[in-house]
């Protein structure tokens, strides 16, 4: 049995979760990614708009066709990321095969999700790094990963 379902089916025998529905929009890989970034969104103990909104565009034309499957995505997400006890194991879940060019791609994102608000605080930095290094980055590639992302927001946001 592949990863993601024995996860599901644990997490729900151990905590009462009922089991969540298998949808076809999104592969494990694609969810798992989304939970890592709604972990990152949520490492200073929300979710806020302004990280949501920066999520659910993040995740359009990635893993998400539309604004309403973006949103189902974060909601399955989120429920993931309720049930995953560490970033390690959400990390394990994109597998193996995941290309360099993929695992730097997520990187930046959940660089764009910690800026959300307008700086990267201090919880999300030190998540962000601790990916990076779990994806198989070294420290100056996540510093450079993270200066392109920070780049690529606007102005106001670049300054975190």
């Amino acid at each position: 049995m592949p990863l993601m379902p024995r996860l599901l089916a644990y997490a729900a025998e151990m905590f009462g979760a009922p089991p969540l529905r298998r949808e076809a929009t999104a592969s494990d890989e694609h969810l798992a990614a989304a939970a890592l970034l709604v972990h990152v969104a949520r490492v200073d103990g929300t979710l806020a708009p302004v990280e949501r909104e920066r999520l659910a565009r993040l995740l359009v034309g990635r893993f998400a066709r539309t604004e309403a499957e973006a949103e189902a995505l974060i909601a399955r997400a989120i429920d993931i990321d309720d049930e995953t006890r560490d970033v390690a194991d959400l990390v394990a879940m994109i597998g193996r095969d995941a290309s360099e060019t993929e695992r730097r791609s997520l990187l930046g994102m959940a660089w764009a999700v910690a800026a959300a608000d307008g700086r990267v605080h201090e919880f999300e930095d030190d998540l962000v790094w601790r990916l990076g290094q779990l994806l198989g980055f070294e420290e100056a590639q996540i510093t450079t990963a993270r200066a392109v992302a920070l780049a690529a927001l606007p102005s106001r946001e670049a300054s975190a």
